[in-house]
């Protein structure tokens, strides 16, 4: 019998096991079988699919792009439900329930990236990328020193969201289950584990198309739901819910979560520019045949996403007038079961029903363990392409090794994602997703924007800058209040804002140019020479680039073209 039925058949009896034990433990009165048996059935439906996948996923184009067969449409569609995290459906509802008006910074702030990649990155990225973002910052730059920066920051990024992602399933499955909190995030692990080690990045994109899809479906009906209780009328809904809520007519003004304009102005930043700069959302864009495809991936994501965003503010304030107060979803100290982040849960039951809330509950852990699965998957190719395959073996790799370190990688993050989610259980999952941003904003955007629009850029300036960007956000995010105050436990913190981006974009953009421009070097001005047919690249794509060269320079610098025929004759 071949390796490959034996690993899936030990899979099989994982999956059946860590279902048994789910089951027997939710054994008893009072749990909500309706919402469990949906639970499941959408949990064996994705790994079906994962099952399928596996068949398809020959090689490492196929485990890390999906061979790049998937239309514009679906990979936005994938992109979006890669996107909807727990951050989204359950953080920003959490937040604005919280604080209101300040809890629409977060929804802007995921937004506004957006627009950023649909005009500025998608099609150069697909053209001049393969399988990592590190293939497009590395194009006509020193391959090892660049990619080695590339797995720190991925890995940074990566670590700091599946933190989210595990706090928010595995508050799911304690509110859904009854479970133990360290046990729930133990069988997402597992399942996340499964996802990417069987069908890689196939599978990944049609749980995300599936789960956006259904996202999508219920949010709207529970806004309408909700809208149909205050008679469709908006100011209705907002002066009922500052009625009951603590801070009163506060809630609709700004300053109740964020007071400090810095923290604020940094936040938004942060979100903004690290859409643009998150590994597994860059990912996507080589699952497309061609740039026009990914041009359309970056249109309907931006569509998707931000109708999401509008829906996550009525659920809020839904959720503060039909959940505040009721006995049913609030524990004897008057706080919300679960947590504040399980308030848009609690509000699916309170619109529809042990249904809706069946519903809505499996969609979201299948939206949690979907992420979680892609994040994983580019945290795995950065070791095993950016790392074994370029830096290693310096762009001969054996395919079979790269798959199997690929998958060791999976393997040994899912551990590591289990023991984050029980370090961070009390965090709100938006924020974390928040730095996360800020990370991927300070290391991995400035690199990405110069080293497709600056001719300057070097290898130096770059691995120099990118660094300083990376090391100044890291160090601000552990010396910041959250986790120096409120994790590890000092009295007060050494870097008094909560988010470092304000900060630690400017470092990179700074170094990389004073650097790049210092550098005189040889192999600098080699660097620099090749912008030219990176630039006519990244427009036209791999098709016809020697002619298009050639076109390009006998136009816009004929210096070159009449260098390049005296030298030929």
């Amino acid at each position: 019998m071949k390796l490959n039925n034996v690993f899936k058949q030990l899979l099989c009896l994982a999956i059946l096991g860590v279902g048994s034990f789910a089951l027997a433990q939710t054994t008893g009165g009072g749990k909500n079988w309706t919402a469990i048996i949906m639970f499941f059935v959408f949990v064996f439906a994705t790994i079906a699919i994962t099952f399928w996948a596996s068949n398809k996923t020959k090689s490492a184009s196929d485990f890390y792009t999906a061979g790049g067969g998937i239309s514009g449409f679906q990979n936005g569609l994938a992109i979006a439900g890669d996107y909807l995290s727990s951050a989204s459906f359950l953080g920003i509802s959490a937040l604005v329930f919280a604080s209101g008006y300040d809890g629409l910074i977060y929804s802007f702030g995921f937004f506004i990236g957006w627009p950023v990649i649909l005009f500025l990155m998608a099609e150069r990225f697909r053209n001049l990328g393969r399988f990592t973002f590190a293939d497009v910052t590395a194009f006509r730059l020193n391959q090892t020193p660049i990619r080695i920066l590339a797995v720190f920051s991925t890995m940074a990024i990566v670590l700091l969201y599946l933190i989210a992602q595990m706090v928010g399933a595995g508050k799911l499955i304690e509110l859904l289950f009854g479970l133990n909190y360290n046990i729930a995030v133990f069988i997402v692990g597992i399942l996340m584990m499964i996802y990417v080690l069987l069908g890689g990045m196939l599978a990944t994109t049609w749980v995300q198309m599936i789960k956006a899809v259904l996202i999508l479906i219920g949010a709207t009906f529970m806004s309408i739901v909700v809208l149909y209780w205050v008679g469709f009328n908006l100011e209705t809904l907002f002066v009922e819910a500052t009625d009951v809520h603590n801070a009163g007519t506060a809630l609709m003004k700004p300053g109740l979560a964020y007071s400090n304009p810095i923290d604020t102005i940094s936040l938004g930043i942060g979100l903004m520019f690290g859409t643009a700069g998150l590994p597994h959302i860059l990912m996507r864009f080589f699952t497309v045949k061609d740039a026009k495809e990914a041009r359309k991936s970056a249109l309907y994501a931006t569509g998707f996403i931000g109708y999401f965003y509008l829906l996550m503010f009525i659920i809020g304030f839904g959720a503060i007038l039909y959940v505040t107060g009721k006995p049913e979803y609030t524990n004897a100290d008057g706080l919300i079961v679960g947590g504040a982040n399980m308030v848009a849960i609690h509000l699916s039951h309170a619109v529809g029903g042990n249904v809706l809330l069946g519903f809505m509950s499996a969609v979201t852990f299948a939206t949690l363990v979907a992420v979680v699965a892609g994040l994983t998957l580019s945290g795995a190719s950065a070791i095993s392409h950016d790392f074994y395959a370029n830096v290693i073996k310096k762009g001969k790799p054996v395919m079979k090794t790269e798959l199997m370190i690929s998958r060791i990688t999976t393997a040994s993050l899912g551990i590591i994602a289990i023991l984050l989610g029980l370090l961070f259980e009390h965090q709100n999952v938006a924020f974390l997703v928040g730095l996360a941003f800020s990370i991927a904003a300070s290391a991995n955007f400035p690199l990405l924007f110069l080293s497709m629009y600056w001719k300057r850029l070097t290898t130096k300036g770059a691995v120099i800058g990118g660094a300083a960007g990376l090391i100044s956000a890291v160090l601000m995010i552990l010396f910041g209040p959250e986790v120096w105050v409120k994790v590890l436990g000092h009295d007060s913190p050494l870097f008094p804002y909560n988010n470092p981006a304000l900060f630690s974009i400017p470092i990179a953009f700074i170094v990389t140019f004073v650097v790049s421009s210092m550098d005189n070097s040889q192999q600098a001005e080699e660097e620099r020479s090749k912008f030219i047919s990176q630039y006519v690249r990244s427009q036209v794509g791999g098709e016809g680039i020697s002619e298009a060269i050639q076109q390009y320079r006998q136009v816009n610098h004929p210096e070159f073209f009449t260098e390049a025929q005296n030298k030929s004759s």
